[in-house]
């Protein structure tokens, strides 16, 4: 994960309306398809929830889903370090993981 801001560069919605992401309703699920491919939408939601930013799609979730996530895990106190060490863990075990012509070869 990039520190500070420098990951904004490289948003998905950098050159978007930023009234599209400040949504209600129906609209918030257009706003959040923007953020699906985001090579960045982790590091959009750690600064949203480290920063407590209460309106707004960041990271692909809503306010709502933002505030459900804080109230589930209270003592955090680093969303970007705990999302950065769940991203290393799943790049370790991806790692190990067999490639896809073993998977194939077993599965056929």
């Amino acid at each position: 994960m990039r520190g500070n801001k420098d990951w904004v560069e490289d948003a998905a919605c950098r050159d978007a309306d930023p009234d599209a992401l400040f949504v209600e309703g129906a609209e918030q699920n257009r706003a959040k398809a923007l953020c699906a491919g985001c090579a960045v939408r982790t590091e959009c939601l750690a600064y949203a929830l480290d920063h407590r930013i209460e309106h707004g799609i960041w990271g692909g979730m809503t306010e709502r889903e933002r505030r459900a996530l804080l109230r589930r895990r209270p003592t955090v106190t680093s969303w970007r370090r705990l999302l950065e060490t769940a991203r290393t863990e799943q790049d370790d075990r991806a790692e190990a993981l067999p490639g896809d012509g073993s998977r194939r070869a077993a599965a056929g």
